[in-house]
């Protein structure tokens, strides 16, 4: 893949570290260089998009708001927006020609709930968590709490009230820092949706030589879910490395599933069912390895 398209699937936003560790640092540099990622501060990367979307709000005298105000503020998002969500006051009157190219909202915002040209990052995680899907909300939740937010999306969750107040609240509660990326998080609300299924992101295994450390796993069930991306796995040396990791971990008892990017993001009805039909399976296998199991 290459820059812009590791960014994407990344959320958006991403590290240093973590475009070279799937491109190059040549391929990083000269992306930067030509504009086909940008700079939104140190060690922070984005796709151009996001100072377009700036651009856009300033010319229509509105802030941020959504996902791109999440991009705006460093968190990774399921879809970067094709036009950016703008919101403006209810009574603000606006061409409609001057409209053109931004999702615009209207809401009646205080000066506590905007902080430059994007809603706060606890307002930010109040309306996302509020009024995006619940894969995408987790996604924001997910990310800031990889930036440190975890006492915002705690304080966020308390606070909330009115219509969608209990989503605000169970996203926030399922918010883990762990996961690595907007893939695992879009994996994880699928897998949490599964009647059966307990997972958790990174947990390390050590009954198997080196140690492990999968996307999401189910200690009771014995299943491990991966979100394999091809950026990640694209050559021999991490063939082979996968190869054998999986390997021991089917050797040693696990149940491995392994879901392709586009499937978890364009298709999760297809991995849903495959978590349903594995969660069954995991729980036949354990009444014939305990009858008294279950029977009970």
């Amino acid at each position: 893949m290459d820059v812009q398209e590791v960014v994407t699937s990344l959320g958006g936003v991403t590290t240093r570290a973590a475009l070279v560790a799937a491109t190059t640092r040549r391929d990083v540099d000269v992306a930067l260089r030509s504009g086909a990622i940008v700079r939104l501060a140190r060690d922070r990367y984005a796709l151009p998009s996001a100072d377009e979307a700036v651009t856009r709000a300033h010319a229509v005298g509105g802030v941020l708001c959504l996902t791109s105000a999440a991009l705006h503020h460093g968190w990774a998002v399921k879809h970067v927006p094709v036009e950016p969500h703008v919101c403006l006051p209810r009574g603000r009157k606006l061409a409609m020609q001057r409209s053109a190219g931004i999702q615009l909202h209207r809401r009646d915002l205080t000066p506590d709930d905007i902080s430059g040209i994007a809603t706060s990052r606890a307002a930010t995680l109040l309306h996302c968590l509020r009024s995006l899907p619940f894969d995408e909300a987790l996604c924001v939740a997910d990310s800031a709490a990889r930036d440190g937010e975890l006492a915002l999306l705690r304080r966020v969750a308390q606070e909330a009230r009115g219509a969608g107040a209990a989503k605000v609240r169970r996203v926030a509660a399922l918010a883990r820092a762990e996961a690595d990326n907007p893939f695992e998080s879009c994996l994880r609300a699928i897998a949490v949706e599964v009647p059966g299924l307990a997972v958790e992101p990174q947990l390390t295994i050590t009954s198997v030589t080196p140690h492990v450390r999968p996307d999401l796993v189910d200690r009771e069930l014995g299943v491990i879910l991966e979100a394999d991306s091809f950026g990640w796995h694209g050559d021999r040396v991490a063939l082979r490395r996968d190869a054998r990791r999986y390997d021991l971990l089917v050797a040693d008892g696990w149940l491995v599933l392994r879901f392709a990017w586009e499937d978890v993001m364009f298709d999760p009805e297809f991995v849903r069912g495959i978590l349903v039909a594995v969660v069954a399976l995991a729980q036949r296998r354990t009444e014939v390895l305990c009858p008294r199991c279950g029977a009970a």
